[in-house]
């Protein structure tokens, strides 16, 4: 039997936390535990509810993102692989407009502050990306959104997008504000 523990690490955002899961695996496979509250809490991490969970299915090169709810995000991959960019767009944060960039595999987290836009790039055929929010998600709720198609950002993924072809990147996503558009008084 081989055991991974529970470990973590801060992202260059304010906030962010990379998180590599508890993993157990013996000749079945593997056991990942997706949240342990005591777990977060010895990590000093605020995150210690969760009131939903949402699993997408991201087809290779398919883009998603980038979104800054007002809720804490924890991301996962449960099936596949993704990049994750995370840009802060919270107003007055010491990291406002700084960008990272995570691996996503089965067994790696991020923890995502409220106002951190998130997005991802699946790279695998069928990627499987979870979301657990600490507040549940609702129409018109607060927060903010850029087009992952912003000169920020575009760059950072690894495979290119057709701006045209809906199964890389929804019409609501292309036509999001940009960044810069965002930091000029539409941020959170």
């Amino acid at each position: 039997m081989k055991v991974i523990d529970f470990t973590s690490r801060r992202g260059a955002i304010d906030g962010l936390m990379i998180v590599t899961m508890k993993q157990v695996t013996d000749e079945r496979g593997t056991v990942r535990e997706l949240f342990r509250r005591s777990a977060f809490v010895d990590a000093e991490s605020p995150f210690d509810r969760i009131d939903q969970i949402n699993v997408t299915m991201t087809h290779l090169g398919g883009v998603r993102g980038m979104h800054a709810e007002q809720m804490t995000k924890l991301v996962a991959v449960t099936h596949g692989r993704a990049h994750g960019v995370y840009v802060d767009v919270r107003d007055g944060s010491p990291t406002f407009g700084l960008v990272d960039e995570v691996e996503l595999e089965p067994g790696v987290q991020v923890l995502v502050p409220s106002g951190v836009a998130n997005g991802f790039q699946a790279l695998a055929p069928e990627t499987q990306y979870a979301y657990c929010f600490d507040h549940e998600w609702a129409p018109g709720m607060p927060g903010s959104a850029f087009t992952p198609l912003d000169p920020l950002v575009i760059d950072r993924w690894p495979l290119p997008i057709d701006a045209d072809d809906e199964a890389q990147i929804s019409a609501k996503d292309r036509s999001a504000p940009t960044f810069a558009q965002l930091s000029q008084g539409v941020q959170s």
